[in-house]
């Protein structure tokens, strides 16, 4: 569905009768981020919460807790009281992969309240400029010619980027080589450096790359082009279709949350993400399909949760020990 069609969709729930709707939300508000300060899900976090914070009257403040891919604060957030003080910037990690691959407390579609969607992001499959097997037929070919001998980085073991290749790898039927890195900064460095041939790496980090010549974007990982990036093809549509493995973020609560104060966070959440700054900071992540109702938001969790699930299995992909 497009962002359009969330909004409105979202905005069909103001005229629902006798909805209880206070003035403020009660305050200061923590918005729980699974990952270090500087980061993709960090910035989200701190751009809607200072919107979130003119619109309730209260501080809403952003606290780092990483680890796990996110399942440590997914896991704090879901043993706090569903007051709406206390809130989870989710994301695809850990609300759909972690799960799957590691021994977390929590399960997403039971444990959280959604609230809202606040972006989808595709990945990218990237190259350094030298590389001349540059497009998704002729690396298919090169991989089924050197078996076990083609080097594709990601960004860590269980990372999005990581399933992103996996289900590449599924679909090709082919065998490669998968370089695991702490993140997407030495990823890149060694994508430039040679030390790797191919790179899964975030829209969000792979973009300044591209736009500096520095990198060649080859392919993108969701089903139809992202805006920021018209010219560059899908997987979907280079001969994998179906090929859908995006980045998402989008704020969630403990469960049992009241469901008109979910509703009154939902729609300031969509007021937030049409507001020209923050939908401008949206397209330069790439994020897409941003807004909606909690209901959209927790079908989606549940399709994600599912999709992964069997990714992990069928690739047999396992934990870092």
């Amino acid at each position: 569905m497009h962002r359009r069609q969330f909004i409105l969709a979202a905005a069909a729930g103001l005229a629902v009768p006798g909805l209880v709707r206070a003035a403020d939300i009660a305050g200061p508000v923590r918005i729980v981020v699974g990952f270090a300060p500087g980061g993709g899900t960090d910035v989200l976090a701190r751009v809607i919460g200072q919107k979130l914070g003119v619109m309730w009257n209260t501080s809403v403040l952003v606290e780092n807790k990483p680890g796990a891919t996110g399942a440590i604060a997914a896991a704090y957030v879901a043993k706090q009281p569903p007051d709406g003080t206390t809130l989870l910037m989710a994301h695809v990690n850990s609300h759909a992969i972690a799960p799957a691959l590691l021994d977390v407390k929590y399960d997403p579609r039971t444990d959280f309240t959604p609230i809202s969607m606040v972006g989808v992001t595709p990945n990218m499959l990237t190259c350094r400029p030298e590389q001349k097997v540059r497009t998704v037929k002729e690396i298919v070919a090169l991989c089924r010619q050197r078996p076990g001998r083609v080097s594709f980085g990601s960004s860590g073991i269980g990372s999005a980027q990581h399933l992103a290749l996996e289900m590449f790898r599924l679909q090709a039927k082919i065998d490669v080589v998968h370089v695991p890195y702490k993140g997407s900064g030495p990823l890149i460095a060694d994508l430039l450096g040679g030390q790797i041939d191919y790179a899964f790496d975030t829209m969000t980090a792979a973009t300044p790359f591209i736009q500096q010549g520095k990198v060649i974007a080859i392919a993108q990982t969701r089903l139809r082009r992202a805006a920021s990036h018209p010219n560059v093809p899908t997987l979907a549509e280079s001969g994998f279709p179906g090929l859908d493995a995006a980045s998402w973020y989008g704020l969630v609560g403990p469960k049992n949350m009241p469901p008109a104060l979910v509703q009154h966070m939902n729609e300031d959440v969509n007021r937030v993400l049409v507001m020209p700054d923050v939908a401008e900071r949206l397209r330069s992540f790439g994020a897409e399909d941003s807004g909606g109702s909690n209901q959209q938001f927790g079908a989606f969790i549940a399709s994600e949760s599912s999709k992964w699930a069997k990714v992990v299995k069928d690739a047999g992909v396992k934990a870092e020990s």
